[in-house]
């Protein structure tokens, strides 16, 4: 097993819930929000600067000013840098680009498609489910009311839709930026993770010449 395997998705989609099985299923390591403990680590930033910036485009000039002077120090480079939001995003392209050079694993959502564009092991993959099913389980696991339910699933997918489109040159969702997209409502949890795993498979056979 040699394929790494990236995962957009919806939200209320289970998307982190089949990565999870997904990686456990070939015993491979699995990346969410853990990421932001490992790029904190490795690029300096405190994780709540990171966590503020996860996948939530901020084009605010004023609090990527505020957030440069607070974390380097007041210098006139505050003024003429990228801002803030981008060094982030080039430290957590930087974090995957390592975990992917490490070795297979699973991670969800960040662009790490887009940051893993030119290597040759890896499957990209966008997990979408019907509306329905969403904001059920999204009241189900938020204990959330409809409303707030669906609320959320818009506001959140907007969020990751701006983001990505923002550092990425393709567009979030859209078929043709991925390998496969998979509505989750039609197999399931489980039936989703098992068509992924014969995909990978086969994927891995395809690479080493044996399909």
């Amino acid at each position: 097993m040699n394929t790494i395997i990236t995962i957009g998705r919806q939200y209320g989609s289970a998307g982190r819930e089949i990565g999870k099985k997904v990686a456990e299923n070939f015993g491979i390591k699995y990346y969410d929000k853990d990421l932001i403990t490992r790029v904190a680590k490795e690029s300096g930033y405190c994780e709540e600067m990171i966590a503020h910036n996860d996948e939530r485009p901020t084009n605010s000039f004023l609090y990527n000013l505020v957030m440069d002077t607070y974390s380097f120090g007041y210098n006139s480079s505050s003024f003429v840098d990228m801002p803030l939001s981008h060094k982030i995003f080039l430290a957590q392209f930087d974090t995957i680009k390592k975990v992917a050079d490490e070795g297979p694993c699973v991670i969800v959502g960040r662009c790490a498609d887009y940051a893993l564009s030119d290597y040759d092991n890896v499957i990209n993959l966008f997990i979408y489910a019907d509306e329905a099913t969403k904001i059920r389980r999204l009241m189900d696991h938020h204990n959330l009311t409809e409303a707030k339910a669906r609320d959320m699933m818009i506001k959140k997918d907007k969020q990751r839709q701006s983001y990505y489109n923002y550092y990425s040159t393709k567009k979030w969702g859209r078929a043709d930026t991925y390998d496969m997209s998979i509505n989750s409502s039609v197999l399931g949890v489980e039936g989703t993770v098992k068509l992924i795993t014969q995909l990978v498979e086969d994927f891995e056979l395809k690479r080493n010449g044996k399909l």
